[in-house]
């Protein structure tokens, strides 16, 4: 088989009848219209997500669409994120809200974030009465029980913490569609 454009010999793995020198020359062409994913320099400083798409003009974020090196608007507010997390202390498990959870986890004492969840105080309410014959009192500290644990597994993903910043990426790339 030849190549359809030189005359040359095609590459025989190809799907059509191409050389290779031809063949980079159409990937080259397709790349600047679609990019290709790869890990970004540096973190993108909208989300801190490290995927990216290269393409022949500079790098987006694979996650937010932010372009890689341009700096975020500083006079805009910080997105809203509001997050149900469940932390572990000795043996119970605090379900609590906020929509700040850096601030938050600082000023408890707990000895591991088990998950966030996606919702606000009228989710956080729900839980507390999902669980409620493990819960302490009145507070917001439940006994560690299978249908707890079951449900903190549900929820959970490998890291809370990427979970969070895809969440606020999600919220940052709506801004600018």
């Amino acid at each position: 088989m030849t190549c359809g454009i030189c005359g040359g010999p095609a590459d025989s793995e190809a799907p059509i009848a191409l050389c290779r020198a031809h063949l980079l020359d159409a990937y080259e062409w397709v790349v600047a219209d679609v990019g290709v994913t790869d890990l970004l320099p540096s973190p993108c400083l909208a989300c801190g997500s490290r995927l990216g798409v290269r393409y022949p003009s500079g790098w987006l974020c694979a996650v937010c669409e932010w372009r890689a090196g341009d700096l975020p608007d500083d006079l805009a507010e910080p997105p809203r994120v509001d997050v149900v997390y469940y932390l572990r202390f000795a043996d119970r498990i605090k379900i609590g809200t906020t929509a700040n959870p850096r601030q938050r986890l600082a000023q408890l004492k707990h000895d591991e974030l088990l998950a966030f969840e996606r919702g606000d105080r009228a989710l956080e309410h729900r839980r507390h009465l999902q669980f409620a014959d493990e819960r302490h009192d009145a507070t917001e500290w439940f006994r560690s029980s299978e249908a707890l644990l079951a449900h903190v597994a549900i929820v959970r993903t490998d890291d809370p913490w990427n979970q969070y910043r895809l969440w606020v990426s999600q919220q940052i790339a709506l801004r600018h569609a």
